[in-house]
């Protein structure tokens, strides 16, 4: 009886302390990887805009032909949830290249808009160089990253700007 007690009361402390599924620390940079799928590469203090990410590639779905590629498509996000942890808004740029989609997420360097794309291609160009582009562009894919953006978006109440030049 007290044998069973113990091993019972150690095993509620190990999932307790030692579970699986904890939120890393907001001070890491997160990097998942669903091979075939989806390359994300989050900032600091960005690991609760994964949920939101994650809804995006739901709605874009699977990578179609490995030969096409997009254009890098850079967003501003406001999201309350990500807002609770410091950042007001952040920078999102999304791409398909090489059949997989890369999310690339960072903190804006200024408060000045002007300088929030610049800043997101640099973030962005430095996490996708080691994916090189092959093949042929395709526009419908931008279209598509935009409006899955958008409605995944309006699904989770955030405010997002599609940044053009």
């Amino acid at each position: 009886m007290i044998e069973t007690f113990t091993i019972i009361t150690l095993a509620l402390l190990y999932l307790i302390f030692f579970r699986p599924g904890k939120t890393p620390p907001l001070e890491s940079p997160l990097v998942i990887e669903r091979p075939g799928h989806y390359h994300m590469k989050l900032a600091p203090k960005l690991n609760l805009a994964q949920p939101f990410i994650e809804v995006i590639a739901a709605k874009i779905g699977a990578p179609g032909d490995a030969t096409q590629h997009s254009e890098m498509q850079c967003f501003e996000v406001r999201d309350r949830n990500v807002a609770a942890h410091g950042c007001d808004s952040y920078l999102l740029a999304i791409t398909q290249t090489d059949g997989m989609l890369h999310f690339d997420a960072t903190s804006p360097q200024s408060d000045d808009p002007q300088s929030y794309l610049g800043t997101i291609r640099e973030f962005a160009y430095a996490a996708l160089a080691r994916f090189p582009k092959a093949g042929e562009y395709d526009r419908a894919l931008d279209e598509c990253i935009v409006a899955a953006t958008q409605q995944a978006a309006q699904l989770r109440s955030i405010q997002v700007s599609h940044l053009t030049q």
